[in-house]
């Protein structure tokens, strides 16, 4: 099977409508469908659609994405204010896009406020990394997980492109370097999902799928835009080694399928696919930044084509775990259930949007 524009439009729209016009009576009927495919919640999960949203948009120069996202926003903004916690940062890097499409000013003021908290509030672990705190009712005391680097650091990185601020680029690039020093494995080049400062360990050192994806798309997005503002900057070049290194271990642990396991070093376990689709857009980012050999394009090209077929014709994507923090054993992950949610329609749109510019 090869790759058609057609089938990529159709695939992407359909996609798209699902993740912000579908309804509950869609949505299934498993104990999670509210919590999955709720768009109207200002937390990470729609946040993470969001932001593909925008993407989708932009690419393909579509003012009704444009004015479905600012609706999003004014209708949601409200809840943006009862809670700052890392988790709940993802939605506002849409905000830098927007003030550049609107010119509103309460665009580039929530930017600033944002940004300052992040920069002068926002709990850090010992070893200085943002603490992945979360909306839920839960504390994760001194850990550094993956999720991070997407979920808040994106954030950081556009607001300093668009305020040209070198502070914020510095702090973005630094933030990616503690990620990774802290999460990548020395001997396989794969990331853990998280790193425990306190008690010095990776806790159930599961070399996860989508914490990998969450930077191998990640990363690559944050040195665009704080490049272009910090380009110079010493950190960069481990950065783009540390990348190197993490891009070429995910191509060797690719199925034949095309899509990767959901735990990445157990070959075994099901195929994740919002994991994979980061990982191929990554990979597509990276290929064409420098960060990565040409070759590995062919693994996102796979990936691409064995995406199609998970994709229902109402627009859902299929094979999607559910969330997931950092799990007591490596075997738990394998049993996390699968089910549509906002961020594997994102992860998904984001791959879809890469691949039709490549025509």
């Amino acid at each position: 099977m090869r790759m058609r524009k057609e089938d990529l439009n159709r695939a992407a729209r359909n996609v798209y409508s699902f993740m912000m016009h579908s309804k509950p009576a869609e949505w299934g009927d498993h104990a999670w469908t509210d919590w999955a495919m709720n768009i109207d919640k200002w937390d990470w999960n729609p946040g993470v659609g969001i932001i593909a949203a925008a993407q989708y948009g932009k690419a393909a120069g579509d003012r009704q994405v444009v004015r479905d996202i600012e609706a999003w926003v004014r209708k949601n903004k409200g809840q943006s204010d009862t809670v700052k916690v890392i988790n709940s940062m993802a939605p506002y890097a849409v905000f830098p896009w927007l003030y550049e499409e609107t010119g509103e000013t309460f665009y580039a003021e929530k930017i600033g406020e944002i940004a300052d908290w992040m920069i002068e509030q926002a709990p850090r672990t010992r070893e200085g990394a943002l603490e992945h705190t979360v909306t839920e009712k839960a504390t994760f005391r001194e850990q550094i997980w993956a999720d991070t680097v997407f979920m808040a650091v994106l954030f950081l990185a556009r607001a300093a492109r668009i305020r040209a601020d070198r502070r914020l680029a510095e702090e973005a690039l630094r933030q990616v370097l503690l990620h990774l020093r802290a999460l990548q494995d020395d001997q396989t080049g794969l990331l853990y999902h998280g790193w425990n400062c306190e008690t010095g360990s990776w806790m159930s050192a599961a070399r996860w799928n989508r914490a990998n994806a969450w930077n191998a798309a990640g990363v690559p997005m944050i040195l665009e835009e704080a490049g272009a503002v910090c380009g110079d900057s010493g950190m960069i070049g481990e950065i783009r080694e540390r990348y190197h290194r993490l891009a070429e271990a995910l191509a060797q642990r690719q199925n034949s399928s095309g899509l990767w396991p959901t735990v990445l070093d157990r070959p075994g376990f099901y195929e994740e696919t919002s994991g994979s689709a980061g990982i191929a857009y990554g990979l597509y980012l990276a290929v064409r930044q420098g960060l990565a050999p040409a070759s590995l394009q062919h693994c996102a090209d796979r990936t691409v084509v064995a995406l199609l077929p998970k994709i229902r014709a109402d627009g859902a994507v299929s094979g999607v775990s559910g969330g997931t923090p950092v799990l007591e054993s490596v075997e738990a992950y394998n049993e996390v259930p699968v089910f549509p949610t906002l961020y594997g329609q994102g992860l998904a749109l984001l791959l879809l949007t890469e691949a039709l510019s490549r025509f």
